[in-house]
């Protein structure tokens, strides 16, 4: 892994890194020339860039601004979107659909510029989905397809034991892949020979929820 660092997220409901998380972004993000985020609406403009702005305050309330941050959507010309990954101090791959971002990074020929990439890598929701392998987008199919493979990890956002309509087809799928279920606010961060988990996450094999383990998430990522 050339990555400084790995972060895959759950979600923000709150608009707000957590104190745990920002300090951890803080120690790794001393360098901030350029954000780079990746969209997982191509075609929706409008909203990337509103999305992007909103992001980019996360960090900037947490003494963390970029001189630059960017979205690479469909307006992004392909050779524009391998010299904005190349250059960038911080690659986020935003939330919301894992499949159109998966198929806006094979189009635009970034894929093995970001599993090349020395910069710190973060994920949210869809994008820690698509930074794992296999990934499965439930929403879309239960079919797995190969991700940026940072980590062998299958995650899923936005967990909460409660709600059947999310459970009952992850149950499925984790049959024959176990999943890795996030909480909001949780975070697995990677770096070098440690992995850090931050907030409430699980572990489904076979159907059965458990707490995940730091043997677990060790053997996952190395």
């Amino acid at each position: 892994m050339n990555a400084k660092l790995l972060g895959f997220f759950s979600g923000f409901p709150t608009r707000h890194f957590t104190d745990s998380i920002a300090d951890m972004l803080k120690q790794e993000l001393t360098v901030r020339d350029s954000l780079v985020f990746v969209s997982c609406y191509p075609d929706n403009h409008a909203q990337n860039d509103e999305d992007s702005h909103g992001m980019h305050r996360m960090f900037a309330e947490r003494d963390m601004a970029f001189a630059s941050h960017r979205v690479i959507d469909s307006r992004t010309e392909a050779e524009d979107a391998v010299k904005l990954i190349k250059e960038a101090s911080c690659i986020f791959l935003m939330g919301g659909n894992a499949t159109l971002q998966h198929n806006l990074m094979c189009e635009k020929g970034i894929v093995n510029e970001i599993r090349q990439s020395s910069a710190v890598i973060l994920g949210v929701s869809a994008g820690a989905m698509n930074m794992g392998n296999p990934t499965v987008d439930i929403y879309e199919t239960q079919v797995p397809y190969e991700g940026l493979g940072f980590a062998q990890l299958t995650v899923k956002a936005h967990y909460l034991s409660e709600d059947d309509f999310f459970v009952e087809p992850l149950k499925q799928v984790s049959m024959e892949i176990p999943v890795c279920l996030m909480t909001d606010e949780s975070a697995i961060f990677v770096k070098n020979q440690t992995v850090t988990q931050i907030g409430e996450i699980y572990w489904m094999d076979k159907g059965e929820i458990k707490p995940i383990t730091q043997a677990q998430l060790e053997r996952i990522v190395f």
